[in-house]
């Protein structure tokens, strides 16, 4: 029969891949991520947006011209009317009355705001009320950084009490572990990036952590499901039966991530270059993490589960009864179930396999040997009996 390509054994869950066992590679792969994440955010930092740094923002139909253009000459405006300011971000966005111009500076007084927007409606040859001006302060960011903040507290605390209730306290620090490692290499890549951090974003990453959680509380189903009564048996080892359930559940990861990237994808490369720059934000903090988050759940939240069900003292008997039964048949001392009785052994590999267990006899169970001749139910031999004399009555 010919071989299956891999993509019929990612199906059948039959790639055999070792992700348990290579799991110091993919902690080191996730540690060297974390740090270079959390050295940008120390030297490059964030490029926050005017609901957060505070500032003052600036609305120019844009029928005065290219958006280049008009930067161009709003930039001279402000260099004149407001003490030097930069204009620091340009788009387009969509209003009731068509597009418009929308660029952003540092905080500027009120004298200085409304003096750049007569200088702009002058340069233009439209009326002062066609341009629109608005300053935000930064105390209106911080607190939505804080509702953001506690909003994500309540939920990993929720999540760690319904995974604690479903499974066990070890899956839920596998999963939440697994989460904020998805916040934390989410954060790094919008900090390399340098796009600035809007509402938008705090609401894409707020999202992320629910496809996260999905995608790894389904491998985790399948890791209980292949685990239950594991001790019972001397065949696999905690690890192994995790990684068996991964690559059962590998594909089905593989798709729900593409499904939820393709939409996404397309929102963030093909979308912001034809003029939805209002959404780059969004779009970029949902692709980044929806697939750290895939990776994640197969690379990083089971290795976890995995570590720490080893620390159990029923697991590390378990697994060293599995090592032990391995390394008897490997000497030839114990022959494999199903496999053949070699010829001159008299015990069956049944009896070998609870010796090696550790087996005892079952309380009260008959030892086992030839019982007395004659003997039944501890009576002497004779035809006596308990009769005195054991001589027959005539």
């Amino acid at each position: 029969m010919a071989h299956s390509g891999l993509a019929t054994r990612l199906y059948r869950g039959e790639a055999g891949l070792d992700i348990i066992g290579k799991r110091k590679l993919w902690f080191s792969i996730a540690g060297l991520l974390v740090l270079a994440a959390v050295l940008s955010f120390f030297v490059r930092g964030f490029t926050l947006g005017i609901e957060f740094e505070g500032g003052n923002s600036f609305q120019v139909p844009a029928s005065v011209g290219t958006l280049t253009q008009t930067e161009d000459r709003v930039s001279g405006i402000l260099g004149n009317e407001a003490g030097g300011a930069e204009v620091e971000s340009a788009q387009t966005v969509g209003g009731a009355g068509g597009e418009f111009y929308e660029f952003r500076t540092a905080v500027l007084s009120s004298e200085e705001a409304n003096a750049a927007k007569a200088a702009m409606a002058q340069e233009f040859n439209l009326n002062e009320d066609q341009i629109s001006a608005n300053q935000v302060s930064a105390a209106w960011g911080g607190q939505y950084t804080e509702r953001a903040m506690l909003g994500l507290v309540i939920f990993i605390a929720l999540v760690m009490l319904y995974l604690i209730i479903r499974f066990e306290w070890r899956m839920a620090v596998g999963a939440v572990s697994s989460l904020l490692l998805n916040l934390v290499l989410t954060a790094g890549v919008y900090s390399v990036v340098g796009f600035e951090v809007t509402p938008s974003t705090i609401i894409g990453f707020l999202t992320i952590l629910g496809f996260a959680l999905y995608d790894v509380v389904v491998v985790f189903d399948k890791v209980q499901e292949n685990t239950r009564g594991i001790t019972a048996n001397n065949n696999q080892t905690y690890g192994e039966a995790a990684n068996l359930a991964i690559n059962q559940t590998l594909m089905r990861s593989i798709n729900t991530g593409l499904v939820a990237l393709l939409p996404v994808g397309g929102l963030l490369f093909i979308g912001v270059p034809l003029g939805a720059v209002t959404l780059k934000d969004l779009g970029l903090v949902l692709f980044v993490g929806m697939f750290i988050a895939v990776y994640s759940s197969i690379f990083f939240a089971t290795p976890v589960l995995s570590t720490l069900k080893d620390f159990e003292p029923r697991i590390q008997a378990h697994n060293k009864r599995v090592l032990a039964r391995r390394g008897a048949i490997a000497r030839g001392e114990l022959s494999p179930k199903g496999a053949p009785r070699p010829a001159g052994r008299g015990e069956s590999t049944e009896a070998e396999d609870a010796a090696l267990a550790g087996a005892a006899p079952k309380v009260g169970a008959r030892p086992a040997g030839k019982r007395p001749t004659g003997a039944r139910s501890g009576r002497p031999t004779g035809g006596g009996g308990n009769r005195p004399g054991g001589a027959k009555r005539r």
